[in-house]
Parts: structure tokens; sequence; C-alpha cells
């Protein structure tokens, strides 16, 4: 018996370290991305805000008309049209502009100061001397920072630039410009706006890390010891009860309540289960019906085998008698043999149907014109009910099984003819493409309980037993239907009768 007690190669233990490694290839990636890549992300982010900002004032001055400045002297301050400024201020309020914590510098090829605002204090990009007085605060328009990058932004047509005071110093900003054309004036466009020491926190996260890491990984061990022994109950479940069932126990199920792949996998198993004990009762059955079909023949043979050789002497009529019963016995003992030998060869495939286009009513009437003379024999009355000639009763399969099938399910309704000693054999087309065989008796019926198991081999229902036969014909005619690909089953009443069908269609 295989060891029941889990080891590190058993499903639970692998699903735990999956799940451990899981969580710590996880918290190691927040780990990298925490202390290399947070940081480049966002001086990224805030560089392509900075740029649309820019790549927006831009648009508004080359759609512009008109001058946007003027300079009566190189030493005055420049004039903004009023046409500019609404644009400006329609553009803020629109939110197209983000104005909030942000530095505005407009300036013209003299590199000289035309117009901006500031929004963020303090701000490198304009030195602290005097110029401008803003809620309190001072602001040179013209300082050697914001020069340069004029200068670097007229040179070049764009610039991106942090500014920092020193690289110790906390204050951290970034400005963007561009050039903007209007008419035969050149401006430079630069925004400007702080960055957060997101790597001071990237620091403070890294050192936190290695206790989150231990916190973390503590209760992931927990949780997937939890979670791989809810998981694997059920399979350890269905590992008991496969044993318990290889021991012969076919009466034992698995309760799983869930609905999930394994619950479907227990509901597997307990189906499995119980055709295997279906199986193994019919195999009982089979060596019950099959030694008792043998014995008695066999018996027979032997007796009267042996009643010819001591007593019967050399009276010929007698003599004839006894050898009569034993080429009956001995034909039915080769009729038993050959069904078996027929129902192994169907069921393992060996036999393949070679199929071809024939008419199924006319097979029908042929079959049952075989039957006129046992019918007349015993009083019985075969009614044969078929389309009308013009119907198209064109099927695709064996002729030789089909044959054998109506053979099979006619021995069989004669078998169970009612009082009325009257069987049917039906004909009928329901739908293009599809002949429906149906075969009906009037006799003692099939109780609801026998009819899913009633073309099974070797199995009889509870109003057969006793009576003679192999209880292999209605397994034959499955098998050959099966491999034929058509549809049939039976429909029965108790005290009525039973109706036995079959679909074939014509196409392969």
């Amino acid at each position: 018996m295989a060891n029941t007690k889990p080891h590190f190669l058993s499903l639970r233990y692998r699903l735990m370290m999956f799940l451990c490694l899981s969580s710590a290839f996880v918290l190691i990636l927040v780990w990298v991305f925490v202390t290399q890549f947070m940081q480049p992300l966002y001086n990224h982010y805030i560089y392509k805000h900075l740029l649309n900002q820019v790549n927006t004032v831009v648009s508004i001055i080359e759609s512009s008309t008109e001058p946007i400045s003027t300079r009566t002297l190189p030493i005055m301050d420049a004039q903004v049209s009023s046409s500019f400024e609404s644009s400006l201020l329609s553009a803020i309020q629109s939110r197209k502009l983000d104005a909030s914590n942000t530095c505005f510098d407009l300036a013209d090829s003299t590199l000289q100061h035309v117009t901006g605002f500031e929004n963020l204090y303090p701000c490198l990009l304009h030195e602290a001397s005097f110029t401008t007085s803003i809620n309190g605060k001072t602001s040179v328009w013209n300082g050697s920072v914001v020069e340069s990058l004029r200068a670097t932004v007229l040179s070049q047509g764009y610039v991106k630039k942090e500014l920092v005071v020193d690289k110790n110093a906390s204050t951290r900003q970034m400005a963007v410009g561009r050039v903007a054309k209007n008419g035969d004036e050149t401006y430079s466009v630069i925004f400007c706006t702080s960055l957060a020491r997101i790597d001071e926190a990237g620091v403070v996260l890294g050192q936190l890390m290695p206790w989150i890491f231990l916190c973390l990984m503590a209760f992931s061990i927990v949780a997937s010891w939890l979670f791989s022994r809810w998981f694997t109950n059920p399979l350890t479940k269905l590992s008991h009860a496969t044993r318990k069932l290889a021991d012969g126990d076919y009466s034992v199920r698995v309760n799983v309540p869930e609905t999930d792949e394994i619950g479907l996998l227990a509901a597997d198993f307990n189906h499995m289960a119980g055709e295997v004990s279906r199986a193994a009762q019919l195999q009982r059955d089979l060596l019950a019906n099959v030694s008792h079909d043998l014995r008695t023949p066999l018996t027979l043979i032997k007796g009267y085998a042996e009643t010819v050789r001591d007593l019967t002497g050399d009276d010929p009529d007698k003599r004839t008698a006894q050898l009569d019963v034993i080429v009956d016995e001995t034909d039915r003992l080769s009729g038993l043999v050959n069904s078996v030998m027929e129902l192994s060869k169907m069921s393992s495939g060996t036999d393949k149907p070679e199929k071809v286009r024939f008419n199924l009513s006319q097979l029908c009437e042929e079959v049952a014109q075989r039957y006129e003379a046992v019918c007349a024999q015993n009083g019985y009355t075969l009614k044969l009910e078929l389309p009308d000639p013009e119907t198209d009763c064109t099927v695709c399969a064996d002729p030789a099984m089909m044959e054998r099938v109506l053979h099979n399910l006619l021995g069989n309704a004669m078998h169970h003819i009612g009082p009325d000693n009257v069987f049917i054999l039906q004909v009928n087309v329901p739908k293009k493409g599809t002949v429906r065989v149906e075969v009906a008796d009037h006799g003692a019926g099939i109780a609801k309980e026998d009819l899913p198991y009633i073309f099974d081999r070797y199995y009889r229902s509870r109003s057969d037993a006793g009576k003679a036969g192999t209880g292999l014909g209605l397994s034959i005619t499955k098998a050959i239907l099966q491999s034929h690909g058509f549809r049939f089953g039976v429909n029965s009443t108790l005290g009525e009768g039973s109706c036995f069908w079959f679909e074939a269609k014509n196409q392969d």
C-alpha cells in the first residue's frame, strides 16, 4: 500500500513551495521597483507633463496671426498683446495649462523676459534678486540661470534640465523648453516644476522591506499551509477511496461538496465506482448465466451420448431421437460461443462496418418475410408497417449488420410476445435523411429500473429471470448501432409491452 503520510515531494508541499516562492518573487520585484525604478519613472512622468504644457503654449503662439509682444526699446519691458493673454487665460481655465506649482517663462530672441507666471516657491529657474514681487515672494525674470536656458532653447530648439541648488539640497526641479515662431520673431517657452524626493522615500522603504519581507513570508507560509491542506483534502479522500475500490470495496463513495473541478472529479469517481460495481455484478451474472447455459447442453450431450452407447442399441427410432437432441444441444452450444465471439469482435472494433447505400425499408420487408413460417407454426402475427414506396428510405450502413440488428430485435420481441400473439415492425421517416425503425410487442414490459441496463451484456431483467437465452442479443445490437453512430433506445410500460427503436442516417 502506498505511503499516506505527506512528504516534501507531495502535492501539498509542492503547492506550499509554489505559493511561498511566488510571494517572495513578488516582494523582491516590489523591492527592486521601489529602490531602482520609482524615481526614474516619476521623473519621466513629470517630463511628459511639462512637455504637454510647453506644446500647448507653442501651439497658441504659432497659431496667432498677430504679434504676441512688442518692445519699444531693448531696455524697455515688452508689451504683450491682449489676445495672447486671453488665449493663455482661456487655456488655464479649460485646464489645458496647469498653473499650480509651476513656473512659466516666455522670452524673445534678445533673451529678455516677455511674460510668464510664477507659482513655484522657491523657484530655481528665476534667481533671488529683485525684479518682481508676487505674494511677498521675489523673482528674477532675467537671471543667469534662466538666460542660459533661453539661449540653449533658441540655439538647439529644445531643452530638458534638472535644477538643484547643490547635490545635497532638498530642492530639485525640472525645466523643459521649446522654440516657438510668431511671424519673424522667435521665442523660447520654458516650464519648470518641482521634483519630489522619491529616491529618499525609496531609501526609507528599502530599510523597511526586510521586515516587511519577513512578516509577509511568515504569513505566506501559514496561509499556504492552510490553503494546501484545504485544497488537497478532497484529493486525499479520493486517494483513500481509490485504494478501497482497488481492494474490492465497490460501495465506497467520496463526499466532496465543492462544485469546482475537484468536485467534478469526485462526482466522476463516484460514477466510476458505480459502473465498476455494476460491471462486477455483470461479471458474476456472466459466470452464472454462461455456466448454466453451458452446463445444460453439455449435460444433455453427455447423457444422451451415454444412452446411445449403453442402452439404445439397435433401435433406430430411439437412436435418431437421442442423436437429434445431441445435435440440437450442440447447435445451441455453438450459438452461444458464436454470440460471445461476435460480441467480442464488435466491442473490440475488429469487425468494422462496411457501409454502402441501400433501402432500409426494403431490407425490413425481406427480413419480415423470413418470419412467416415461424409465425404460422406458432400462431404469431408480425405486422409490417412501411412508408409509401415513394418515400426515400436510403441509409448509409452495413446491410449484413443491419440485418442482424433486425433479427435480434424481432427475436427479442417474439420471445416476449403478449397474449395477443402480435409483434410489430414499423419503418418511418421522421425527418429528411433519417429512417426510424421500431420493433414493438405487447408483452409484460420492462421495469423502469431495468431500462438503463437492458442493452448491457448478460443483463436480464427480473421478468426474464430463468428464461433460456444468452442475454447477448441486445448487447450485440448495441455494439452494431454504436459502431454506425446511430441513435437507439427503448420505450416500455409494465403490462403494455416494449418498443425498441433505432434511427439510421443516409450520411456517413
